[in-house]
């Protein structure tokens, strides 16, 4: 079982990134199963239920969210009938969606989990008692089971990772924008990584158009940030092969394309 995802696709300019490398990047490495961080989808913050289904057009098979999940209000109209959408598990009882869902590949489920740091993030409910609910979940239907954790702060993610080391397939982190190059996997079984990096501006500050963020910096100021439309792209992503029977990983690789990092097909 291979699993190709693409990290956190930033407005448009990510958006044409995925179209355009996502079938050449399903040529070449062949994944059973596509997931996508499309939380910042929409301009940089959200998802619109119009680009849901471009992706699951374009060939993804489920869509990850984090922070951002709720910034294009008309998300409540559609994330409950949108049924491989998946955003934090961990906030309250009651919140719209849900934070686990199951894909059924050529008779091959996969459990697709989605959690929330707290560190330097609102304060919503434990990701690691919740990790353990969804896994207990998980586990009564497959053995694969693939965790976008999206969360800030290294030690929180390298926390999560070695929690669940054993009892998920992965565990890939999201929200920071920049790929680590700390890929492995961990002793019991679990493919990790801190942060697959973002899929969108190359040119910009974590996407953002770089002449704000450094007005930002410099003079502390309110400031409106917009995805960089006017530079290169890039998309960050990984692919994991696991053990269909075991839910064990053997390999975990990254993936990234820019000018500086040309695609070779």
């Amino acid at each position: 079982m291979k699993i190709l995802f693409i990290g956190d696709v930033f407005g448009s300019p990510g958006r044409e990134m995925v179209q355009t490398y996502l079938p050449k990047l399903k040529e070449k490495y062949r994944p059973n199963a596509v997931i996508i961080n499309g939380e910042n989808a929409a301009s940089g913050k959200g998802i619109t239920e119009k680009i849901y289904k471009q992706f699951m057009e374009w060939g993804a098979q489920a869509i990850t969210m984090g922070n951002h999940s709720w910034d294009k209000k008309d998300i409540f109209e559609f994330i409950d009938d949108a049924k491989n959408l998946v955003r934090p598990a961990n906030y309250p009882e009651g919140t719209p969606g849900k934070g686990l869902t199951f894909i059924n590949i050529n008779g091959t489920e996969i459990a697709i989990m989605n959690l929330q740091g707290r560190t330097f993030l609102p304060a919503i409910d434990d990701p690691f008692r919740k990790a353990d609910q969804l896994i207990e979940q998980a586990q009564k239907r497959t053995n694969i089971i693939f965790l976008d954790f999206h969360a800030e702060a290294t030690s929180e993610k390298q926390a999560m990772g070695w929690y669940v080391d054993g009892r998920v397939s992965a565990v890939v982190g999201t929200h920071t924008h920049t790929q680590t190059a700390d890929n492995r996997i961990l002793p019991k079984g679990t493919a990790y990584i801190t942060d697959v990096g973002m899929t969108g501006p190359y040119d910009g500050i974590l996407g953002v158009e770089r002449e704000a963020v450094l007005k930002k910096f410099l003079t502390s100021l309110p400031v409106r940030f917009e995805p960089d439309k006017n530079g290169r792209n890039q998309l960050n992503g990984i692919i994991v092969t696991i053990d269909d029977a075991s839910g064990k990983a053997s390999k975990i690789e990254r993936i990234m394309i820019n000018e500086d990092n040309p695609f070779l097909g």
